[in-house]
């Protein structure tokens, strides 16, 4: 088994001992699950560089049932057929512009405001390309179950200016990428939303 099956099989241990907290009325059951979710943040700490205390701050006490994160990118093209990427100041690595999913925004209107704080630029949103399930992408291991969106967005204005938390702005080729930041986004995944675009082809991918 991969360090990456292993990690699937300890969020799923965890989810499951922390939705028996959430529900279980019986409190020899609610023992017997505080000693699973111990023992899945054991096994994270003997899979990652991360410290036990460390981990049980990354997973704020569980109040509701445990769904997946979404992330949202936007995918622009210039008019010579270039991605636009962004430098991320965390890994000084490249990505598709985005973040999290925001409460309050729709996916539509999330898309709309990280391409304006990240890169400067206003978009319109035009279509959802893709819907990846990271664990079914060659993605660094990492504990949270995420969805990616992908949307294609055109482009409305045309001046750059970079937000606080990116190093730089730029368009590539797509057979030029530079070193991507692959816990955001995959090679794969941008050829595959490229080739979509420039092929017409608008129906969604979903995993």
């Amino acid at each position: 088994m991969t360090n990456i099956e292993l990690l699937d099989e300890i969020k799923r241990l965890k989810t499951i001992a922390d939705v028996g907290l959430l529900y279980s009325a019986n409190e020899y059951d609610k023992e017997r699950y505080s000693e699973l979710q111990e023992i899945s943040f054991r096994l994270l700490h003997m899979i990652s560089d991360h410290s036990i205390e460390a981990l049980k701050d990354s997973f704020p006490l569980v109040k509701d049932y445990p769904t997946a994160k979404v992330d949202i990118r936007g995918f622009v093209l210039s008019s010579d057929q270039k991605v636009l990427l962004v430098k991320e100041s965390i890994d000084g690595k490249w990505s598709l512009p985005g973040g999290w999913a925001d409460v309050g925004h729709s996916p539509k209107e999330t898309v709309v405001k990280e391409l304006k704080e990240e890169t400067g630029l206003d978009v319109v949103p035009k279509t959802l390309l893709a819907v990846f399930d990271k664990r079914l992408h060659a993605h660094p291991p990492q504990p949270f179950y995420v969805y990616k969106m992908v949307f294609f967005c055109e482009p409305v204005s045309s001046g750059f200016s970079k937000g606080f938390d990116v190093l730089d702005v730029k368009y590539f080729a797509v057979d030029n990428l530079p070193e991507l930041s692959e816990d955001r986004i995959l090679k794969s995944q941008i050829e595959l939303v490229y080739h979509k675009v420039l092929s017409g082809d608008f129906q969604t991918y979903i995993d």
